[in-house]
């Protein structure tokens, strides 16, 4: 049974940073697109960042340049760091991870959030 849980939500001011951990079990994080989305009240979830089982990575344009996504395939954990953020990042954010394409991250899968296994969410507060 997969499961997906994420940690290290919180609230914040802008600016400052957050890391998001996301602990992965009954999958193999080698052989998985894994991505990170998020949703905020009254919005779609939107794609936030994917790693390819290759490494290759994609970020969404709001996330470019202050957000960096990684994974230790070893402990099965992904990450996302997120530096200088701002009140806009406010959402609930998840962990994702898709094996439908072979582990890469079709951009039409992407762009639908269509993802196999998700997490519960963390959810990250910025206020101004």
């Amino acid at each position: 049974q997969v499961q997906l849980v994420e940690s290290g939500g919180g609230s914040v001011q802008a600016g400052e940073s957050l890391k998001l951990s996301c602990a992965a079990s009954g999958l193999n994080y080698n052989r998985y697109c894994m991505g990170w989305f998020r949703q905020a009240p009254g919005k779609e979830r939107e794609e936030v960042s994917t790693i390819d089982f290759g490494g290759y990575i994609r970020y969404a344009d709001a996330a470019n340049g202050r957000f960096t996504i990684s994974k230790d395939n070893a402990k099965d954990t992904l990450y996302l760091q997120m530096n200088n953020l701002k009140p806009e990042d406010t959402a609930m954010y998840y962990c994702a991870a898709d094996r439908s394409d072979g582990g890469l991250c079709r951009p039409d899968r992407r762009a639908r959030a269509d993802f196999r296994y998700w997490g519960q969410g963390t959810q990250v507060t910025v206020s101004s």
